[in-house]
């Protein structure tokens, strides 16, 4: 039994709250445990001068100053994003663009900003389960709105955790687990099981290929709940 009483394939109880701010074409709270993320999706009638057709999905974040137990400095005051920061909303902007028709999409940007109102592992992946949610709404506002005739997106798209802490292979880390594991991986998925990018390290020993083919059929277990939730808030992708 784990500290917080879940099993060790059990994920952290989730909330997504659709539309959680004004003036986003697409906005979506998501709290896993007592991890939280605002993921805000804004859209732009332009495209960046490396996209020669269709449209693009990219992303940014960021963590409050304290949004973990000792405040961090932000970013701005170093004059320049952290390799961090960099890395997560990379992976979070391609894992987003895969869920989208870039051509359907039209000649537009839209950015999804993820900024980590509190941090108890697994913000990355939330930034991409949350991200989803709020990218989909701001399309289907453009539908709504005859800027598209359809919905670009192709399919559902959520990110979880898993790790082996204390040689026990658990699903969806919190920060006390995630602190100790001996081997983190990241894995997101395509609601039909695909995956779209999976990260794995051996932190603390190597890790067998069983090791890793369990871990991914454990965040399997947890991205398909995602998926389900995600279904539940925004409907079919049409």
């Amino acid at each position: 039994m784990r500290k917080d009483g879940r099993s060790f394939d059990e994920i952290r109880p989730v909330k997504m709250t659709p539309g959680f701010t004004k003036f986003a074409e697409g906005s979506c709270l998501i709290e896993m445990g007592d991890t939280v993320v605002l993921c805000n999706a804004s859209v732009e009638e332009r495209v960046p001068p490396h996209v020669l057709s269709g449209g693009w999905i990219t992303a940014e974040y960021s963590m409050l100053p304290r949004a973990n137990r000792e405040r961090s400095k932000r970013d701005i005051s170093k004059l320049k994003l952290n390799g961090r920061s960099a890395e997560i909303q990379r992976l979070i902007g391609r894992a987003l663009r895969s869920s989208v028709d870039l051509q359907a999409l039209g000649s537009r940007t839209i950015t999804i900003d993820c900024d980590v109102l509190q941090g108890d592992g697994g913000t990355r992946t939330a930034s991409v389960t949350g991200g989803f949610v709020a990218l989909a709404l701001a399309c289907r506002k453009l539908v709504q709105e005859g800027l598209l005739q359809k919905m670009p997106m192709t399919h559902y798209v959520a990110g979880i955790s898993a790790g082996i802490v204390d040689n026990t292979l658990l699903l969806d880390l919190c920060y006390e687990e995630d602190c100790r594991a001996m081997v983190d991986l990241n894995c997101v998925m395509t609601d039909a099981g695909e995956i779209i990018e999976l990260q794995g390290t051996g932190e603390a020993r190597p890790f067998t290929l069983e090791e890793q083919q369990t871990l991914v059929a454990l965040c399997q277990k947890g991205n398909f709940a995602l998926h389900k939730l995600q279904r539940e808030l925004i409907g079919e992708l049409v």
